[in-house]
């Protein structure tokens, strides 16, 4: 495995819960994303998955859900697990991507928001503050 490679896209980070579903079997893992960008995901698993084997990913919390199918670029065992970066098999899914994003950066900006003050933050609310604030300047 080449362990040096380069990003084509820009990476968002994020801890959003994703769902993994191999083409191969019946059986979901229940993970959290490391990062998204238009091309593809990175998420740490159990279970090591081959390069190209073909992967089906759903977010649940994103409204409504979240799918695309991906093929698995690269896989390394990082501190008893895999890490993997998988690629959209759809370019149309850029769009949807796009979307994801911006409601990654909500999410984390949310959290951040709830630590300074102490309080819960409304989803709608976090959601026009942070657009207000960054969609003019969202990175493409």
């Amino acid at each position: 495995m080449n362990t040096q490679f380069s990003r084509e896209y820009i990476r968002h980070p994020s801890k959003v819960p994703l769902v993994i579903i191999p083409h191969s079997t019946r059986e979901q893992l229940s993970l959290k994303l490391n990062n998204i960008s238009t091309g593809g995901l990175s998420f740490d698993s159990p279970v090591e998955f081959h390069t190209n084997a073909i992967v089906k990913i759903k977010i649940p919390s994103i409204k409504p859900v979240f799918k695309v199918n991906a093929v698995v670029q690269w896989c390394r065992q990082i501190k008893g697990c895999f890490e993997m970066g998988v690629q959209f098999l759809d370019q149309d899914d850029a769009y949807k991507v796009r979307m994801v994003e911006q409601v990654c950066h909500i999410s984390e900006y949310r959290k951040e928001k709830q630590q300074v003050t102490g309080r819960r933050m409304s989803w709608n609310n976090a959601s026009m503050e942070w657009i207000e604030k960054n969609g003019g300047s969202f990175p493409h």
